[in-house]
């Protein structure tokens, strides 16, 4: 049985694809007028082999009639415009997720917002440089590390869970958490979304326990565990089958559609699976759910730049952002968001002019 999958590619962004848009040339990325398109890339997946090639619209005519049902059913969601369900988020923008690990061996800033008071400062800079959304974490999973117990995680978090809404009701407050209790306990507190990088694997009675909340989350996916996710990660076509791990799951584990994608770059992929992820993220449209994508200072970036790299990798991230935004990306999950913001700006409005 042969699989189809289909991509939208080769973008028109500004006045020109408002116009194509409206002569009925090009076709708008999730209901964005300013981003358009008049290709797909097709897959066609039969056991291990797999083919692909980039149609036009005009040579649809071409298709067998196979051919044509599936690529209009997938059409239609990638070109719907994304539902808003998330508090001060909206989808038609690229949207900033500032990172708060309140650990002391996160990769990068392990230990440097543990204390209360650094920990809502740093909130407060991250709300004024940009973010619209916060990301609270109190386990590290960085490749290599270890589990930790629900106990001493809520002990890192409470407080900040605790008080964040009372301080700023209307940003949207996400929890980076593995374990059902921290996301039940985070609820009960006013958290938004709820960003489990299992993909809600660790712990399997989570779903079933987070129904009755009504909860949006974060749908991530990662190969193994943070202790041996980057142990020589395989896959048979990386972009294929993450694609198929989200239908499957969204098919057969979610009843709601309050749902984000991520892929998960480096949570189980060598840089060869990262880099073909990232280049051809826009398959994931066609899931018809808004996408976060999580680069900001991650190892790929210093496997590419070598003598090049640096402490905060800010030039990486914003490179791979810039991309990813220009790829239709609704959310981008960053430590420098100032940086990050301030970019995102300029390429906008060179991009869209």
């Amino acid at each position: 049985m042969i699989k189809y999958y289909t991509r939208a590619c080769n973008f028109i962004y500004g006045n020109l694809a408002k116009s194509l848009i409206k002569k009925g040339k090009a076709l708008p990325l999730c209901g964005n007028n300013y981003i358009a398109f008049e290709n797909i890339e097709l897959f066609q997946r039969k056991g291990n082999k797999i083919k692909n090639r980039i149609i036009s619209f005009k040579d649809f005519k071409k298709l067998n009639n196979t051919e044509r049902k599936v690529i209009n059913k997938h059409l239609k969601k990638i070109i719907s415009k994304r539902k808003n369900f998330l508090s001060n988020v909206n989808f038609s923008q690229p949207s900033i997720m500032g990172i708060l690990n309140l650990t002391p061996d996160s990769f990068s800033d392990g230990g440097k917002y543990n204390k209360k008071n650094k920990s809502f400062k740093r909130i407060k800079e991250m709300i004024k440089f940009g973010a619209n959304i916060i990301d609270v974490g109190g386990e590290s999973t960085r490749p290599g590390s270890k589990t930790i117990n629900s106990k001493l995680e809520w002990k890192r978090v409470e407080h900040v869970v605790k008080n964040f809404k009372r301080k700023y009701k209307n940003i949207c407050l996400s929890i980076d958490t593995r374990k059902k209790d921290i996301m039940i306990k985070s609820i009960d507190y006013g958290a938004d979304i709820i960003n489990d990088v299992s993909g809600f694997k660790f712990d399997d009675k989570s779903l079933s326990k987070l129904k009755k909340f009504k909860i949006s989350k974060v749908l991530h996916h990662m190969q193994g565990t943070p202790d041996t996710m980057q142990k020589n990660p395989k896959y048979k076509n990386v972009l294929l089958d993450i694609y198929d791990f989200f239908e499957n799951n969204i098919k057969n584990n979610f009843s709601d559609t309050k749902i984000v994608i991520d892929p998960g770059i480096g949570f189980g992929k060598s840089l060869k699976h990262n880099l073909t992820l990232i280049s051809k993220i826009s398959l994931f449209h066609t899931l018809g759910f808004p996408i976060l994508i999580g680069t900001s200072r991650k190892r790929f970036i210093n496997e590419i730049s070598g003598k090049h790299d640096s402490i905060e990798r800010i030039g990486g991230t914003l490179a791979s952002v810039l991309y990813l935004l220009s790829q239709g990306v609704q959310i981008f999950r960053v430590h420098n968001v100032k940086e990050v913001k301030q970019g995102i700006l300029v390429f906008k409005k060179i991009l869209f002019n």
